[in-house]
Formats: C-alpha cells, structure tokens, sequence
C-alpha cells in the first residue's frame, strides 16, 4: 500500500525568513509559521489559547523568490508541504527536529494578507511552471465587470 507524507498549515509567519545561499547559486528559504486555537473551558468557562510553532524550509527557487520578495514577519500564509525528521548531535547526543519542507516540485504557498483594499490572496504553487520559475501572479480581483452577459 502506497503512503502519503502531506501537511497544510494556516498561520502567521513568526519572524523575517533567512535566505541562506549555496555555492551552487542555489538558496534555501528558513522561517516559523506559528499556528492557534482557541476554546472555552468547559469547567471554568475561561477562554484558554495554545500556540503551535513550526518550522519551514523551502528549497524550490521559485518559491524562495516570492518569500524574498512578499514574505515577512506576521504575514498570514497558506503552507503546503511535507514532513522531513533530521537527526543531529548535541553534547553528544542525538537530537531529532521536525520540518516542513517544500522542496523543487513539491509544495505550495498562498499568501493571505490582503495589500489594498482590492486585493485578494495570491496563490503560488510549485505546480506551476511559470510559478515555479518565480513569476508571482497579481493579486486576483474578479468583480465580474468583464462579463459580456
């Protein structure tokens, strides 16, 4: 039986991303997405919060040059990716971190802070060709004025 390793997140970016380059000319794109939910608690009826942090590492080209260029501190983001588990050492230890990595090909990101009062979310997919190639579509904004009917 065929498995499948996918994860989608909506949250805020934590911090600025760190573009880091390869001698290739190649870059890697690392942030934190920081995810939360909200509830009532049932015996006291304090409203109680929890934040989850994840970390990103993006390594489609195409990807890194829409983070350079749109991706900061707070923005909200779609993120669809997979899960990798690297093993380090620490003090002579094993250590084991948890990411959520698009890498060439694979992945998806859809910005969704409005820039304007028009705007709307701009989706940027490694599926795309012209996408992954760095094009960055426009915002779209369909109020159905070119509809001829």
């Amino acid at each position: 039986m065929a498995s499948l390793n996918k994860v989608t997140i909506i949250g805020n970016v934590g911090k600025d991303p760190e573009i880091r380059n390869f001698q290739s000319g190649d870059k890697v794109a690392d942030f934190s997405v920081a995810t939360s939910e909200s509830w009532k608690d049932k015996a006291t009826g304090e409203k109680k919060d929890r934040t989850e942090w994840h970390n990103v590492s993006v390594t489609n080209q195409g990807l890194i040059k829409v983070i350079e260029s749109y991706v900061k501190k707070g923005t909200k983001i779609y993120i669809e990716g997979k899960l990798e588990t690297q093993k380090y050492q620490k003090d002579g230890e094993d250590r084991y971190t948890t990411k959520i990595v698009l890498k060439p090909f694979n992945g998806e990101i859809l910005l969704l802070d409005a820039k304007g009062d028009n705007a709307k979310a701009a989706p940027v997919s490694s599926h795309d060709t012209a996408k992954a190639d760095g094009y960055a579509p426009a915002p779209f904004d369909d109020d159905g004025s070119d509809i001829p009917f």
